[in-house]
C-alpha cells in the first residue's frame, strides 16, 4: 500500500483525500499557494509545502514544484483530485519517470480519451453507440459548417481538450455556425492551450447520465450504477442524483454493460466515468470518459457503501479489485446538491470572502464535503464551491424531502450562496416528477426573468 500521498489538490476534495488517507493509515501531505496559507487542508494534512503564489498558473499547475515537494517529503504517490492537473497527461508521465505512483490512469490513457475525437474513435470500434459526428478534430470553420450541414441542425460544438462548458456552443442555425464556431475556439484556446474542436448532433430534451466504473490493472472491470448529472447551468453541474428517475433495472443493466465495455476498449485502469446522453425514447450515446474522481462520486458512495477515494489508491498500489458486479447493489436514493459561492440574483456572479457564521446541519442521512470554517477567508481565483450537500433516503421523495430540510437549516453568512435558488429547483413540479433535461435550469430562469 502507499505510504505516504501528496495531494496535488485543494478545498473539500484535498480534505476528502485526507481523510480517507487516515483511515488507511496513510500520511499525507497538503501543497498549497499563498492564498491557502490557512486552508481546511493545509491544517489537516500531517505535512504541507507552499508551491507558489495565488495564481492557479503558480502554484496549483506549476508540476515541476508539485513533483519537488513529492520528492522532498518522501511521498511515494501523488493524488490529483479532479480539476488542475487531475487529467493532465504530461504530469501522470512525469509522476511515472520520477517512480511516483499517480492515482490514476497512465497519460497514453489520459490523452486517448481526453481528446474528444479520439475517444469517440474508440467506442466506435468497440461498438458503443456515439452520437452521429466528426471523427477527426476540426480547426477551420468552413469546413466545420460543411459538417455541420450534413449532420443537420441542432450541432453542439465542443472543445477536444475541453471540459466544465467551456469552448462548447450550441448551434441552431446555418448562419449562425462560423461565428459560434470562432468564439468557441478561442475560448478553447486560452482555456486549454488547443484550439481543436469537435461537432456532433446535439440531442434535444437530453438527461445526462454518466455510469461510474472501476478498474484494476488485471482487466477486471465493475460498474457502480448511474447518476444523473441533468440539472446543470451552462454544462456545469448543479444537482446529482443516483440513482436516475429515467432508468429502469433493465435499462440499468444494458447501461453498465456498455460502460464496462468502454472502459475494457481504452485499456483503463483506476476510478473513470463514462458519460452517455439519453433521449426520450431511451436511446443513449457516449459523449466523453472523465478520467480521474468526479465531484459528484460522493452520491456513488451513499447508494453503495463504497468509499471511492479508498478503491483509487488500492487499484493504484497494483491491489486486484475487492468486488465483483454481483456484489454491487443500489440501496436507497442520494440527492447532491453544490452549494457554489455566487450570486444568482446578479447572474451566478461569484461572490468570495470571509465566512461568519457557519452552520452544517446532520443527522441520519446527511453528508456535507467541504473545506469551508467559521473565519476562512474564501480566495476569489479559484473555484466557487463552498460545499457539497448530500442526503440519502429510502427512496427518491425521502431524498427530496431531506434535502430541502438540510438547504433551509443550512447557514452559510459573510458570502452569498446559491442556497436559495437550489430550494426553488427541488420544489418545481418537473423536479418532483423526475422529469428534467439538460435544458431544466435556463426553462426555470427564463420563466422567471
Amino acid at each position: 500500500m502507499i505510504k505516504k500521498l501528496l495531494i496535488a489538490n485543494r478545498g473539500e476534495i484535498a480534505v476528502r483525500i485526507i481523510r480517507a488517507c487516515r483511515e488507511l493509515g496513510i500520511a499525507t501531505v497538503a501543497v498549497y499557494s499563498r492564498a491557502d496559507r490557512d486552508a481546511l487542508h493545509v491544517r489537516l494534512a500531517d505535512e504541507a509545502v507552499c508551491i507558489g503564489e495565488a495564481p492557479a498558473r503558480e502554484s496549483y499547475l506549476k508540476m515541476e514544484r508539485i513533483l519537488c515537494a513529492t520528492v522532498a517529503s518522501g511521498s511515494d504517490a501523488v493524488h490529483p483530485g479532479f480539476g488542475f492537473l487531475s487529467e493532465n497527461s504530461k504530469f501522470a508521465n512525469l509522476c511515472q519517470r520520477c517512480n511516483i505512483t499517480f492515482v490514476g490512469p497512465g497519460g497514453d490513457i489520459i490523452d486517448r480519451m481526453g481528446d474528444k475525437s479520439a475517444a469517440r474513435n474508440t467506442m466506435m470500434a468497440a461498438g458503443v453507440p456515439v452520437v452521429p459526428g466528426t471523427t477527426e478534430p476540426v480547426f477551420d470553420a468552413e469546413f466545420g459548417k460543411q459538417l455541420a450541414d450534413s449532420f443537420g441542425y441542432p450541432v453542439i460544438i465542443k472543445a477536444s481538450a475541453g471540459g466544465g462548458g467551456k469552448g462548447m456552443r450550441i448551434v441552431r442555425e446555418p448562419g449562425e455556425f462560423i461565428r459560434m464556431f470562432e468564439t468557441a475556439s478561442q475560448e478553447a484556446r486560452n482555456a486549454f492551450g488547443d484550439d481543436s474542436m469537435y461537432i456532433e448532433k446535439y440531442i434535444e430534451h437530453a438527461r445526462h447520465i454518466e455510469f461510474q466504473i472501476l478498474a484494476d490493472n488485471y482487466g477486471n472491470v465493475v460498474h457502480l450504477g448511474e447518476r444523473d448529472c441533468s440539472v446543470q447551468r451552462r454544462h456545469q453541474k448543479m444537482i446529482e442524483e443516483s440513482p436516475s428517475a429515467a432508468m429502469d433495472e433493465k435499462l440499468r443493466r444494458e447501461m453498465g454493460k456498455v460502460a464496462v465495455r468502454a472502459a475494457k476498449a481504452a485499456d483503463y485502469h483506476n476510478a473513470g466515468t463514462i458519460e452517455f446522453i439519453l433521449d426520450r425514447d431511451k436511446n443513449y450515446y457516449f459523449i466523453e470518459m472523465n478520467t480521474r474522481i468526479q465531484v459528484e462520486h460522493g452520491v456513488t458512495e451513499l447508494v453503495t457503501g463504497l468509499d471511492l477515494i479508498k478503491e483509487q489508491l488500492r487499484l493504484a498500489a497494483g491491489e486486484k479489485l475487492g468486488i465483483r458486479q454481483e456484489d454491487i447493489l443500489l440501496r436507497g436514493h442520494a440527492l447532491e446538491c453544490r452549494i457554489n459561492a455566487e450570486c444568482p440574483e446578479r447572474g451566478f456572479l461569484p461572490s468570495p470572502g470571509k465566512i461568519g457564521t457557519l452552520h452544517l446541519p446532520g443527522g441520519n442521512g446527511v453528508r456535507i464535503d467541504t473545506a469551508l470554517y467559521a473565519g476562512y477567508t474564501m480566495p476569489a481565483m479559484y473555484d466557487s464551491l463552498a460545499a457539497k450537500v448530500m442526503t440519502l433516503g429510502r427512496d427518491r421523495g425521502e431524498a427530496i424531502a431531506k434535502m430541502k430540510g438540510v438547504l433551509a437549516e443550512l447557514e452559510i453568512s459573510g458570502i452569498e450562496t446559491n442556497r436559495e435558488f437550489q430550494r426553488r429547483l427541488l420544489s418545481e413540479p418537473e423536479f418532483a416528477a423526475g422529469t428534467v433535461d439538460t435544458g431544466f435550469v435556463e426553462e426555470v430562469l427564463a420563466r422567471e426573468a
